[in-house]
Parts: C-alpha cells; structure tokens; sequence
C-alpha cells in the first residue's frame, strides 16, 4: 500500500482545491484505496459477527472440557472404580478432574463454573449407558460381519446388592480367525424366573439388539429345571421356535457339582473341608488367634498367608485356601495348640477341637482331589477351549482314579504328618 499511496491523501493534503474532484476519482479507482478499504472491513467486523465469534470460541471450550470429563469417567468406567464417593467432593471422578486441571486453566475455569451441569448423577449414568450402548452396537456390528452369522448364548441368574432377579446374558461366536469369542452383552431384570418367562427375556434381548433368532445355534445354562428342563425350560421353549438351538450344560457349574459330590463321598475330605473352614472363620473373627498366628508364621518361616473361610457354593476355588494352611501347618498347630491353653472362653474350646482335627490326613488327602478338578474347572471356562481340548483335560483327571496315584497321595501325607511330629 505505500508504494501506491498518493502522499496527498496520507500526509500533506492538498494546496489546490480545484484539483480535489478529479483527484478524488482517480484515488477512489486506484490500488492504494481499495487496499485501504479491504484491510479497514477485515479489522473491523459487525458486532454480530463479534458476538458469532466469541460464541463459536466459548463452544470449542466447553467441548474440549465436556471431553476431558468424558474421557475421566470412560478411564474410571475402564477400571471397574466408583465415580463417587460418601460426598459430592470426594468421589473419584471428582479428585480425577482436580488433578487433570492442574495443568489446564482453562478446564479450572471451565469447572469452576460449569461443573454441576456436566458431572452430576443423571449426566454420569448418561455417559456410562452411551459406553454401554456403543459396546454393544460393536459387538452386534462385528456379528454382523461375519462369513455365515451363527452364535450361541450363555445366560446365568444372580441378584444384585437389593435382591432383585436379574440375568447376565452372553453371547458367544466364532470370529474370521476362528478364534471362539465370549462377549456379556448386560444384566436384565426378570419379574420371574419360570422357564417361560426367561426365555421371553432372552428372546426380547435378541430383539433388541436385531439379532436374528435364526442364526442362534447353541444355549447354555446352569442344571436348574427352570432353565434345563425338557419341558417347561427355558431351553425347551426356545427350541420351540429355534430347533437348531442345541442347549449345553454348562461345563464349569458341572465340575463344580462333580467336586462337592465327590468330596462330601469321603467323610474323611469332607470334614477336613469343614474344619478348614471353621478355621478361617476363627482367623477372620478372633483377633487374639489372628495374632498369634501371624508372630509364628513370621518367627518361623518369614512369609504369612491370610487364612479364609470357604465359600459355601463355589468348590472349585477352595485351592488356594487349602494351600494357605498347608504353607505354614506348623504354624497354624502351634497357634491352635497355644489358643487351646491359654484361652479358657469358647474360642479357646474351638482351638481345642481344630487342634485335634487337623492332625488327621483328611486335608492333605484332600488337596490332591481338589487341586486336579481346579485345574479341569479352570480349563473349561477358557472361551478359547475346543470340545476336543475339553475331552482331553477330563481324561488328564481320570487318570489319577487309580491305585498307584492314591498311594503316592497318601505316602505324601503320611511324610507330612511325621514331619510335623503328629500322630495319623
């Protein structure tokens, strides 16, 4: 624009104003004032389009910010933690955006005055159901996909925290890899659970999710009548309208039947189950027997395991329990031994009869027998497991029914046993 410019126009006006009309015809055609126009219009814009700027400005802010909360809640959603707390300032995603914005003003700003209208209840349960929703449209999506679209489902009742019926439902289906994938498709609250009515609920899932009936090719259920039986099932009333829809026990609810019936079988495994448990009950509620037990255990070996009650229903995870005892038996005898003399309440009567029971070979007999249909139970429940591989671990534990492999069970007991100085 300066070399253009006509100085008498920027600088020293004009001497004759005669000449003023044409001189300013001619700027108005030249360069130097269509530049000046051009560059006046850009810097100075209409209070509307201000206002449409600075609006357009705020809403890439609070996007950018709505974001991070999005992105805090998916990370705690990820990590199965809680989203709040016992107050409104103390949850994780609280404490989780406190620490982000640390290092971003603009998302402390932007918290500080928005905050309730992004991250309260409603709008946290919002973003979790849109999680879940767009899981699931993957998993439908990818189903989709697939050469020839076949699937089975897998369904299991529990109650949650209040005692309402509800079933986790799953789906199951072999990818373009032929790798078998296992995908939980949510819990669904049931009003019943007669075989009718869970079948209704598993249909309408389907429904829902637009899964055709038709390419359901197998279900699995617990052995309960409501869900197996041939008639009135849930299996049964879905084979009605889907034949080709094969139902299966589950494998890994049958191990677990076939353990509890073969370890209640033998009165000498059953009762040491049971004094096992009776002695993670007295660890867990007698801090006095707790105590002594953890000094031995640290005087002798140097390593302490927590001792735990049994769960009632699950047998094939009782391992690990056993196992914490059988690490440090000498310690848990001389605790007992010394509960036993020293306490005169019913604690101290309850370390006296753990005392005498567990210098039986009932619970080193039992670990064999448990160990083996753990790991049979464990290699059921792999998604990946072929019915061939399946076979093949149910032959791996039949082979230890024989009388050679109980007589090395039973030696190793019995070294045990005179190891700890105790009589059979």
């Amino acid at each position: 624009m300066a070399k253009n410019a006509d100085r008498t126009f920027c600088n020293t006006g004009f001497r004759n104003w005669k000449k003023a009309t044409k001189k300013c015809a001619e700027h108005v055609q030249g360069n130097a004032h269509k530049v000046a126009v051009t560059t006046h219009c850009q810097q100075i814009k209409p209070v509307d389009v201000q206002l449409s700027s600075a609006k357009a400005a705020q809403q890439q802010e609070s996007r950018r910010c709505l974001l991070k909360i999005v992105s805090s809640v998916q990370l705690l959603a990820r990590q199965g933690a809680a989203l709040r707390g016992h107050a409104a300032e103390e949850g994780n995603l609280s404490q989780l955006l406190k620490v982000r914005s640390e290092d971003d003003p603009g998302l402390e700003r932007w918290l500080s005055t928005r905050k309730h209208d992004f991250t309260s209840p409603q709008i946290q349960n919002e973003m979790l159901n849109l999680f879940a929703n767009t899981i699931i449209r993957e998993i439908i999506s990818s189903i989709y996909k697939l050469p020839l679209l076949q699937y089975s489902i897998i369904i299991d009742g529990t109650q949650d925290i209040e005692g309402t019926a509800q079933e986790a439902i799953c789906v199951r289906y072999v990818d373009h890899d032929l790798v078998p994938q296992e995908a939980f498709l949510g819990f669904y609250e049931v009003s019943s659970t007669t075989g009718e009515n869970l079948a209704k609920v598993a249909t309408d899932v389907l429904l829902r999710l637009n899964l055709p009936l038709s390419g359901l090719r197998g279900q699995t259920y617990d052995g309960a009548a409501n869900m197996s039986g041939d008639r009135k099932g849930a299996q049964a009333r879905i084979r009605e309208m889907q034949p080709l829809a094969l139902y299966v026990h589950c494998g890994a609810h049958c191990v677990n039947l076939v353990t509890q019936a073969a370890c209640k079988a033998s009165s000498l495994t059953s009762d040491a189950l049971d004094w096992l448990h009776k002695l993670g009950c007295l660890y867990k509620l007698s801090g006095k027997y707790k105590t002594k037990c953890v000094n031995l255990a640290t005087a002798g070996s140097g390593t302490v395991s927590n001792l735990r009650p049994l769960c009632q229903t699950r047998w094939t995870t009782r391992t690990p329990a056993i196992w914490s005892v059988l690490r440090q038996y000498e310690s848990v005898l001389l605790s007992l031994e010394d509960m036993a003399q020293t306490d005169a309440s019913n604690t101290g009567v309850t370390a006296r009869g753990l005392l005498e029971r567990f210098g039986k070979y009932g619970l080193m007999l039992a670990t064999e027998v448990i160990q083996e249909l753990e790991c049979l139970n464990c290699t059921l429940q792999k998604q990946t497991e072929t019915v061939s591989g399946m076979l093949s671990a149910a032959d791996c534990v039949r082979t230890k029914r024989t009388e050679e492999k109980f007589q090395e069970i039973y030696s190793q007991a019995t070294e045990k046993i005179r190891m700890l100085i105790l009589s059979p």
